[in-house]
């Protein structure tokens, strides 16, 4: 099962092109909030993309966290005079490390500011979600972020 999952990711990978032709669908950068680390997102389509943190939890004493998403954007719903000013909407998991470990689901919410002429997006999220061990309870997540693409 793992393997064909890994098989089917690779080939969405290789057959998607890039979103725009001075920008490569593989964004890095940092997200400050909570969490604040480094951030990776994942074109997969115009519209579709999946992304990632890897990061420093400041809740409950903090810990090392670790989040991903598969994000749907909807690229005309806010129209800007440059660039593009997409709203997004996602479903994920998180993972905190710490004496306690912390798994729960995440559904983020932003925007994100695509440049018409730099391989660079700045973006804005909240992510309320739901704690599901060591117990059941609301979460939340907010961050400030920047990534560049390659």
């Amino acid at each position: 099962m793992k393997k064909t999952v890994l098989i089917v990711l690779l080939a969405m990978v290789i057959a998607t092109p890039a979103v725009v032709a001075d920008r490569g669908p593989f964004g890095l950068g940092i997200i400050l909030g909570e969490p604040t680390g480094i951030s990776a997102k994942l074109w997969l389509g115009e519209t579709h993309a999946v992304d990632a943190a890897v990061a420093w939890s400041f809740q409950e004493k903090g810990s090392f966290y670790v989040h991903g998403n598969y994000l749907f954007h909807l690229p005309d719903l806010i129209t800007v005079d440059r660039g593009s000013l997409p709203v997004y909407i996602g479903a994920g998991g998180k993972i905190a490390l710490r004496d306690d470990p912390y798994v729960g689901v995440r559904v983020p919410v932003g925007l994100t500011y695509l440049f018409d002429n730099a391989p660079v997006d700045l973006f804005l999220e909240i992510a309320p979600g739901i704690g599901l061990l060591p117990s059941t309870k609301p979460d939340w997540g907010a961050g400030l972020g920047v990534r560049y693409y390659f």
